[in-house]
């Protein structure tokens, strides 16, 4: 299948998952992230903070075991609390939110739509460090935080989503994306 047959055929597949999540039809075009194709080239990339299986591309598995590595010889544990996620699994994080009463325009701060996420890229990482709530501001107020944005450029990371970021997601102190 071509890469323009793959995309269509992506497309379509999350243009069917936001409607059975109540997201308009025109987001997909209005929406000010670019939509991101799932990758299948993964590699197992050992168990996250919660015991869960993970996995990442593999030019990100070696970015991100160099980066730990970095970070330790800094006395700075960094640890994984998710990477790669399909569409699939995107669209279930909606449906739970949803069945909660969370209301849509709610979750789309918090959460990229299905299709948007960096995270099926198996690119994306989102990290904490020992004692800290995972997924949450108080990452910023860390010696691990204080590392990364010195250091995960060296390692071509890049913190995603800054405050007053242009896509309308939270600030996400936690999340960092692998540049290709």
């Amino acid at each position: 299948m071509s890469d323009a047959n793959l995309t269509d055929a992506f497309r379509k597949r999350v243009e069917e998952l936001h409607g059975s999540l109540s997201i308009p039809p025109d987001y997909i075009d209005s929406c000010c992230m670019p939509l991101q194709v799932e990758e299948v080239d993964l590699c197992d990339s050992g168990c996250d903070v919660f015991g869960r299986e993970q996995r990442m591309t593999p030019h990100t598995f070696k970015c991100w075991e160099s980066m730990q590595c970095a970070a330790l010889a800094d006395a700075i544990e960094l640890l994984l609390v998710s990477a790669f996620r399909s569409l699939d699994y995107q669209y279930a994080l909606f449906r739970k939110k949803l069945s909660k009463g969370q209301r849509l325009e709610d979750i789309l701060k918090v959460n990229a739509a299905p299709g948007f996420s960096e995270h099926h890229t198996g690119c994306a990482l989102d990290l904490t460090t020992v004692n800290v709530e995972p997924l949450t501001e108080e990452f910023e107020n860390t010696r691990a935080f204080c590392w990364l944005q010195d250091h995960a450029s060296d390692y071509n990371f890049y913190l995603s989503f800054p405050r007053e970021n242009p896509f309308g997601i939270i600030y996400e102190p936690w999340h960092w994306a692998c540049r290709k």
